[in-house]
């Protein structure tokens, strides 16, 4: 049975392998929804609560719980015929007031979605909703990989991570106070099969702007808004950071896994020594043990690591949905002034006709010139339609501008909240990736401690030196400058210890 609005009533999301976490702001009682990317420990996962991902205080996110639970890869046959093999995602809904009740649980509502999908629903938000920055897809194909980092979009460990994002976009979206009530994204948690066609019935695509028309917008509207011009050349310099960002990263985990790769060498080589030596055997091979785990350590550093990369990659793709607005902005804009621009031209046209006065140089005045002038009739029936026209055009202008201002408002008010949320989810990324690298370096300071322990047990280890048994020592005598020799012996006991004195001459 599926879930209909009135059913609903709280959320969060709760994963099998990423779960969703709900907490009260402090001194709030509104609720936010984290996705917690990995497995982490109680101290990260504090650190990650206030991390990315979803807005508080919206109807649907208190309404209904939602998570990609998995991704299933499957083999079938395209819209050409083809056979080709994709992954699909399932998305588990359920009422929420069914979760808190934690003695019956009910089971949720599945269906799956092929990314296609994903990218057909944004579209449509795209289309439906311009004045929104609306919330970005996770990447189609892996960017910014370092060497060992595969490309494939159906390798499992990138699979997985666009799971995490496309639900942190289904989040994002149902977090959002105008985007949540959309009736066609409310059908695509819900319907299967009817939900493509209703988004293709409302139309969306025959509304779309052209990017050929934004372009020409964008160089030929003459009034530009400062604040959206200041915006767009913001979200493009953001872009070139964070890809910056992105590219070091990439750089440092490469030189980083081979560093930890090559503490592999050390356990390795201590381990070959330790079976030469007896005594300091075991210490050898507990050192190169702990070098082993050291440099298997890596992967797992590097994986957490993509999870923060894929926050930054987030944002990154956020840059093209401001700019999206910033474009339409443009267009709106640029029609206002196209229409103003018509109406001043038909005003001047109604004043030449009723003064009989061509102020600029004109084909109708040279025709006038050449054919003699109209009728009275001719002119008063050319008159009256103008004035039609003027008044059809002033109509417009006042709807563009209107639009043009209902634009710049609600959008704005979408900007400031984005604004917030950007400043918030990248601090925290960038705080808890700090603690992430911290943690590495704590790590391996402890590995070299152990090692160091067991070099300390090598060196402390009882010695067994060689004995010389005790024997006569005989001196060799002492040549002075005049030539006297001279020695003495002293007899302890059985032992007899020579000494050779040396004298000087004052």
């Amino acid at each position: 049975m599926r879930t209909t609005p009135a059913q609903l009533t709280t959320v969060g999301s709760r994963q099998q392998q990423q779960p969703m976490m709900m907490m009260a702001d402090s001194g709030s009682r509104e609720e936010v929804a984290v996705i917690g990317n990995i497995d982490i420990t109680p101290t990260e996962s504090e650190n990650n609560i206030i991390n990315t991902m979803v807005e508080k205080g919206t109807s649907l996110l208190k309404k209904l719980e939602i998570n990609v639970a998995e991704a299933e890869k499957r083999t079938g046959k395209n819209t050409v015929n083809m056979q080709e093999t994709y992954t699909v995602y399932l998305i588990e809904t359920r009422p929420a007031d069914t979760v808190a009740d934690a003695s019956s649980p009910t089971t949720p509502d599945c269906l799956w979605r092929r990314y296609s999908e994903f990218e057909l629903l944004r579209t449509y938000l795209l289309v439906t909703y311009p004045y929104i920055i609306i919330p970005p897809l996770p990447e189609k194909r892996a960017e910014f990989v370092w060497h060992k980092l595969s490309a494939d979009n159906l390798d499992p460990d990138f699979v997985e991570r666009r799971r995490v994002g496309l639900e942190n976009f289904l989040l994002r979206v149902m977090s959002h106070p105008v985007l949540c009530k959309d009736k066609i994204f409310f059908l695509f948690l819900t319907e299967e099969k009817g939900w493509r066609d209703a988004v293709l019935e409302t139309g969306f695509q025959d509304k779309a702007d052209s990017r050929l028309k934004s372009l020409s917008a964008m160089f030929r509207v003459k009034n530009p808004d400062k604040r959206f011009t200041t915006l767009k050349q913001y979200s493009d310099e953001l872009n070139a950071v964070i890809s910056q960002l992105l590219r070091v990263r990439a750089r440092v985990a490469d030189r980083l896994y081979g560093v930890y790769k090559v503490h592999g060498n050390y356990g390795r080589v201590f381990s070959e020594w330790s079976a030469i030596e007896k005594e300091m055997g075991d210490g050898l091979q507990s050192a190169g043990h702990h070098m082993d785990t050291y440099a298997a350590s890596i992967d797992d550093i590097l994986e957490e690591e993509e999870h923060y990369a894929d926050q930054l990659k987030e944002y990154l793709f956020y840059t093209e949905a401001v700019r999206s607005v910033c474009r339409k902005h443009e267009l709106i804009q640029y029609e206002l002034e196209v229409a103003a621009q018509d109406l001043a031209s038909k005003k001047q046209q109604r004043e030449e006709l009723a003064t009989g006065m061509v102020r600029v140089f004109s084909l109708k005045g040279m025709t006038s010139k050449l054919f003699g002038q109209e009728s009275q009739e001719q002119r008063e029936s050319r008159l009256a339609v103008l004035e039609q026209s003027i008044q059809e055009g002033e109509q417009t202008l006042k709807e563009k501008n209107a639009e043009c201002q209902e634009f710049v408002q609600t959008a704005w008010e979408d900007i400031e909240r984005f604004k917030e949320q950007k400043d918030r989810d990248l601090r925290e990324a960038l705080i808890s990736y700090a603690i992430m690298q911290i943690s590495m370096c704590k790590k391996g300071i402890q590995v070299w401690s152990n090692a160091k322990e067991c070099f300390n047990k090598m060196r402390g280890m009882k010695d067994t030196p060689t004995l010389i048994k005790p024997g006569p020592v005989f001196s060799k005598p002492d040549k002075r400058e005049d030539g006297d020799q001279h020695h003495t012996s002293e007899h302890l006991g059985d032992n007899t210890h020579t000494h050779t004195l040396k004298h000087t001459h004052t």
